[in-house]
């Protein structure tokens, strides 16, 4: 996702996710009861689907959801909720309006086009992520566009493996600036907080750093820094710290090498998703996959 300088994003779509979701049988059980007797849903309305798109979500975050999606299908003159209107109002409820009035130039776009074309095409080539649903490079909230990704599975627990590629598919957007702009932007800065959270909760909380060793330093109620908790009387020595900063920084600085390698390999599909993106501003899952059809 690019966001702004400055900007700090909430929930971010397609976000990488390292907590225990809530089962989906939950979900689906509050997606039902939230879904009013006014709200009159249309027959190809999964809500599977819905509900995997939405775990996490307290019943008034769903109940916004389908509020949103009644007046959006009010808007398009239909009679009953679809899955478009359930999608359109979820993305609006967690990252804000379209911003299309908002003037932006055309280095701005190119930007964010190769940006959230890096996220999409690493995504695509690492086997532990979900394939993606939807880009867009149209502003929304602090956001300046973003890769929505659709979940296959109801998930408990998440392996090391998938925290790694989910590290890599952050660092898409920065890697693919770089490799075709030559430069690199602010529009990362959540990318890189939320890559270096896994990371750092990797070596602390899940025992995944051979150095480090399985322990669990540190506890959830820390003030969470790079190998620092401020405010906090530290469980581990200031020698553990400094290896703590070094194995986060060796996850984050390995996985952004392997985003550069896999957009290198296949430098012609993001210039293919770039293009896409700046003529028609969205890409919906079905025309991402027709330019990886030939491969």
């Amino acid at each position: 996702m690019y966001t702004g300088i400055g900007a700090s994003a909430g929930i971010g779509i397609g976000s990488a996710v390292i907590v225990k979701e809530p089962s989906l049988a939950y979900d689906n059980k509050a997606v039902s009861d939230v879904d009013a007797e006014k709200k009159r849903l249309a027959e190809d309305v999964d809500l599977n689907i819905i509900a995997k798109n939405t775990s996490g979500f307290t019943g008034a975050d769903l109940e916004n959801v389908l509020n949103e999606a009644a007046l959006l299908a009010a808007r398009r003159n239909k009679t009953e909720i679809g899955e478009r209107e359930i999608e359109d109002a979820m993305i609006k409820v967690t990252m804000g309006p379209e911003k299309k009035t908002r003037v932006r130039s055309d280095k701005e776009k190119k930007l964010v086009a190769y940006h959230e074309g890096g996220h999409a095409v690493v995504s695509r080539y690492l086997k532990t992520q979900d394939p993606v649903h939807e880009i867009s490079i149209i502003p929304r909230g602090m956001a300046g566009g973003y890769t929505m990704y659709r979940p296959t599975e109801d998930k408990s627990f998440i392996s090391k493996t998938e925290m790694l590629e989910n590290i890599i598919s952050l660092l898409g957007g920065r890697a693919s600036e770089e490799l075709v702009l030559g430069d690199i932007s602010t529009g990362a800065s959540n990318d890189i907080e939320r890559a270096t959270q896994i990371a750092k909760a990797m070596v602390t909380k899940y025992g995944m750093s051979e150095r480090i060793g399985t322990i669990t330093l540190g506890s959830d109620q820390d003030e969470v820094f790079i190998g620092r908790d401020w405010g906090q009387e530290k469980s581990y020595s200031e020698e553990t710290a400094g290896v703590i900063d070094e194995e986060t920084k060796r996850i984050v600085d390995e996985a952004y090498n392997r985003a550069k390698q896999i957009l290198t390999d296949h430098v012609d599909k993001l210039h293919a998703v770039a293009k896409v993106l700046l003529e028609k501003e969205k890409i919906e899952a079905d025309e991402f996959e027709k330019i990886f059809a030939e491969e």
